[in-house]
């Protein structure tokens, strides 16, 4: 029954109880919460992008977004297409089937529709993707050699070697403890990385470090007066010593040594947190290392992404390059 105030023009509702409608489920949120802790934070991320992106889109175009449907995923493919870059479309994807496989829905990738999607998306825009500029030794020495003596410029010497030498992915750099650095009666060291982007589960790797790069560290700890914690930091307006740097500010770091030592924006705008791992590599299949060593120091388990970084230097090795040099058709180095 209802009772009318007629004063207040307010409707009351002569009810016993009642019930709050609960909200849809979402289970894309759902999985999200079982897997919190058993993927890195950064995998997390973008996950939870990457499945909210498609949510919001399909609530645009006014679309049911679960289950993933092969239909709807064509069209959402191809309106990414036009905004994104194709990895990143993919990884998009990606993250969609991963929540396809892990709630027991049809796989929408193998679909006639998605796979035409992704080909007209691949044959408009390429599948190859935009690689760091490599970080290599010329490079790098130039880049050490434009600094002075301010603890700002110490520590970038120190992190860039490290990395360089390790062949560090920017989050693998910035976690490193005081503890991971090893001295040994040579004058080198040894560096533990305890997780990565490939080792989630921590089962960890022991690196190399040279003796001119173990030198470039001690002056760190010495100048920085850190003992114990994180070995890199973040540095205040007048140098005081702060906390854990963030992953972001290693490729700032190498951009701001790159415009000191004077190269251009064109180099500046191509170095990016994994520069120095790229240079590495390089400099590495330049040297004539053989792979299995650039594998182990890189932590690789195949040798395409090796192969990718070093494609330019692997060029100068092909069959054609090789037949030119025997006729002398190369051009004279002087």
């Amino acid at each position: 029954m209802q009772a009318a105030n007629k004063k207040n023009n307010v409707v009351h509702i002569n009810s016993p109880s009642l019930r709050l409608v609960p909200a849809p489920r979402d289970p894309a949120e759902e999985w999200l919460r079982s897997i919190h802790g058993a993927v890195s934070p950064n995998t997390e991320r973008a996950l939870r992008t990457d499945l909210g992106l498609y949510r919001s889109w399909c609530r645009e175009q006014r679309l049911r977004p679960w289950p993933v449907r092969a239909t709807v995923l064509g069209r959402y493919i191809d309106s990414m297409a036009a905004l994104k870059a194709p990895a990143t479309v993919r990884r998009q994807v990606a993250s969609l089937v991963s929540l396809c496989r892990a709630m027991g829905w049809k796989n929408p990738q193998k679909s006639a529709t998605v796979t035409a999607a992704l080909m007209r998306m691949n044959r408009q825009k390429g599948r190859r993707q935009t690689q760091a500029l490599g970080l290599t030794w010329s490079i790098r020495e130039r880049m050490m050699a434009a600094f002075g003596d301010r603890l700002l410029h110490v520590r970038n010497r120190a992190l860039l070697a490290v990395a360089y030498d390790a062949l560090l992915r920017r989050s693998e750099l910035v976690a490193l403890q005081v503890s991971d650095f090893v001295m040994e009666s040579d004058g080198s060291a040894t560096l533990l990385v305890r997780r990565s982007k490939t080792d989630q589960e921590a089962e960890g790797a022991i690196l190399f470090l040279a003796g001119d790069t173990v030198a470039l560290v001690l002056r760190w700890l010495k100048r920085s007066g850190i003992t114990c914690g994180f070995l890199f930091r973040s540095l205040g307006k007048n140098e005081s010593v702060g906390g854990k740097l963030d992953p972001s500010q290693v490729p700032r770091i190498y951009k701001y040594m790159a415009r000191e030592a004077g190269f251009g924006e064109e180099v500046v705008a191509g170095l990016s947190g994994h520069s120095a791992r790229v240079g590495a590599a390089q400099d590495m299949i330049a040297s004539g290392i053989e792979m299995p060593a650039i594998l182990q120091a890189g932590r690789w388990k195949s040798i395409a992404m090796v192969q990718r970084y070093g494609e330019r230097v692997l060029a100068r090795r092909s069959g054609t390059a090789q037949l030119a040099r025997l006729q002398n058709r190369l051009p004279d180095p002087a």
